[in-house]
């Protein structure tokens, strides 16, 4: 007589039979609250998750010289959960934002992209592969570190591009950098339903370098396509070759208060005043 704690060999206790009751159960859950879409690669959303993506690249590499824009989405797989959002899951290739360096500079990314309800800021993990290798990397970086550290004082009017969509070449690592801190800001702003250009740089507030970082304030005209409107926000800016970008903003959009946000990334000094296609 087998008592109440005892089994045969081979046989499942009441628990594990119990476990094994509810797979099916648990599956069922599951798959009701995430139900797969067709995700073509060149449908709107799954170009909007990968700009947003390569968005959230850009600022975390904080590299002028790794700066990329999006070539071809290649896999998009989509899922939609009425109560947390939409997910992509994307393999896509890009090129060098650089024009010099489209050929060299390209590369291949995977990435996870998660927008939340009618909520901006989505979650983006992403991997790319085929760029520089680190030393070049540093190398470039510090080269275009060294021309705007040499670079003159721009008139705080300048516009680029110019009216021509002339970006002076003198000019061109400010540019560059400038679209690595409105990448953090166009990830922050995109949603499901809008996503951001940056057309130009309207003004340069201030160029301030303190110690060995670079640091300046510039107005960037963001596209907004969902509403065609043109958002002006303010963007300051820390930067050294290697560490993480330092980036605070306000904008001022269309029948709104100013919004502004940051981040406590990077080890710069604060400076004492702080006033595209992708």
């Amino acid at each position: 007589m087998l008592g109440r704690s005892q089994w045969l060999p081979g046989w499942a206790g009441p628990t594990a039979v119990l476990l094994v009751a509810l797979l099916p159960v648990v599956a069922q859950a599951f798959a009701s609250s995430w139900r797969l879409l067709d995700a073509a690669p060149s449908s709107p959303g799954v170009q909007q998750a990968a700009r947003a993506a390569l968005h959230y690249f850009n600022y975390r590499a904080a590299s002028p010289s790794t700066l990329q824009v999006l070539q071809q989405v290649n896999r998009a797989s989509a899922w939609i959960n009425a109560e947390k959002g939409r997910r992509f899951d994307l393999v896509f290739t890009t090129a060098s934002y650089r024009p010099e360096s489209k050929e060299k500079h390209s590369g291949i990314c995977s990435a996870l992209v998660i927008f939340r309800n009618h909520q901006p800021k989505p979650t983006v993990n992403i991997t790319c592969t085929r760029l520089l290798e680190d030393k070049e990397k540093e190398q470039e970086d510090y080269q275009l570190y060294k021309q705007m550290k040499e670079l003159k004082k721009p008139d705080e009017e300048v516009r680029i591009p110019d009216s021509l969509g002339h970006v002076e070449p003198s000019l061109q690592p400010l540019w560059n950098l400038a679209v690595i801190g409105s990448s953090y800001v166009m990830w922050e702003k995109t949603s499901q339903a809008s996503y951001y250009y940056m057309t130009q740089i309207s003004g340069v507030k201030q160029w301030v370098t303190r110690g060995d970082f670079i640091s300046f304030n510039y107005t960037a005209l963001l596209h907004q396509f969902s509403t065609q409107d043109i958002i002006p926000c303010q963007i300051h800016l820390i930067w050294y070759p290697g560490k993480p970008l330092k980036v605070r903003y306000r904008c001022q959009d269309p029948e709104t208060q100013p919004e502004g946000s940051g981040n406590d990334q990077g080890s710069a000094e604060t400076p004492t005043e702080i006033p595209s296609n992708f």
